[in-house]
């Protein structure tokens, strides 16, 4: 058991906890905090002080998922914050106390299993997920684990940060994987949100022309802000397909990710990709179907490939590149208490880039 000099643990905290599915977020200052002699080995208490709030959030507290959340629950998972207390009897902590971290959608993997040996320690058999089958960061202190914490850089902004340990992993994530080369062109749906936004960050890091695809003009200023090379309005144009292929010379794009919920970004990223094209599944829509021609998949040699947040490399990777300035965070500070609010202009698409939320 360690505890950090000088700091006293509280008794309670305040969360916000949705006591079951489909009911309304509350607020609660009545929440008890674990004491560092109840921390089990590996496990480490965090003093958080912002938690980005992501759709998956509002998909848990409705609990519109094919895989049901834990009830009552607390949501979140893309907390900042430091290394209060470590549990007794850990070895090998690769934290120490007073170190600040980031808590991420994985709180925690076996790193045994096959999967997790494979890299993909996100699709582990015995995974852990904040906000959603572990209490997550919609509170002012939470449990994790010392190997599956990311460290923040020390000139990374706790709040611009939190929104990187969920949406920028993930965005990342797709991108590294997607086959592409600098100079390519990549296709992003949902461009001006708050994964499509960073998205177009990561992608002109890497030396990729984008193709950004939202609606409205606060979207399209955004993303020509952010240095996207070509701007479609799927409001105002008639035909997106043919949009895609003019920008690129009439071959059509060379990957696709998509982030956006809505089936509709699916099923035309296979009619605008070129032969051997790539369609990174990212946005996860409750109950949608892919729809596309087998026959022009198969005939395009086009490859559609899930991609699930990331490892824990992949963070640190998303992290550092952040750390550099390439990539920013566009985001509004709330408080905890603004998060009933928060989830009701989440389910409106009211929301351009992201929400981060003050804890303390």
């Amino acid at each position: 058991m360690s505890t950090l000099a000088g700091f006293t643990i509280p008794k309670t905290q305040k969360v916000a906890v949705v006591q079951k599915t489909g009911a309304g977020v509350v607020v609660d200052s009545t929440i008890p905090v674990k004491t560092a002699e109840q921390l089990a080995p590996g496990e480490c208490l965090i003093k958080l002080s912002h938690t980005g709030v992501c759709h998956t959030d509002l998909h848990a507290a409705l609990g519109d998922w094919p895989i049901p959340p834990r009830v009552p629950l607390i949501g979140g998972h893309e907390g900042v914050g430091e290394v209060v207390a470590i549990g007794p009897h850990t070895i090998n902590s690769t934290v120490k106390l007073g170190d600040r971290v980031g808590i991420k959608w994985i709180a925690d993997s076996c790193l045994n299993c096959e999967q997790c040996k494979n890299g993909r320690e996100q699709n582990c058999y015995n995974v852990k997920l904040s906000g959603y089958t572990v209490d997550g960061t919609f509170s002012q202190y939470v449990v994790s684990y010392v190997q599956s914490v990311t460290p923040i850089p020390e000139n990374l902004d706790s709040a611009a940060a939190a929104s990187l340990l969920c949406a920028g992993v993930t965005v990342y994530r797709a991108l590294k994987y997607s086959q592409t080369n600098p100079g390519d062109w990549v296709v992003l749906p949902g461009a001006g949100g708050g994964l499509g936004h960073l998205a177009v960050q990561y992608a002109k890091y890497m030396g990729r022309r984008v193709i950004a695809i939202d609606g409205g003009e606060e979207k399209r200023q955004l993303c020509e802000k952010l240095g996207a090379d070509a701007w479609i309005d799927f409001t105002k144009s008639k035909d997106i397909v043919a949009d895609v292929k003019k920008i690129t010379g009439g071959r059509g794009a060379h990957a696709a990710v998509v982030t956006t919920a809505s089936p509709s970004g699916y099923t035309q990223a296979v009619d605008y990709l070129r032969e051997g094209g790539k369609l990174m599944a990212v946005g996860l829509p409750a109950e949608a179907k892919i729809e596309a021609s087998i026959f022009f998949t198969v005939f395009k040699s086009i490859s559609i490939m899930g991609s699930y947040v990331g490892n824990r490399q992949d963070a640190i990777e998303a992290i550092d590149i952040a750390s550099t300035g390439a990539v920013k965070v566009t985001f509004q500070l709330k408080t905890l208490d603004d998060i009933a609010e928060v989830y009701d202009d989440l389910g409106k698409g009211k929301i351009a880039g992201r929400i981060v939320l003050s804890v303390q």
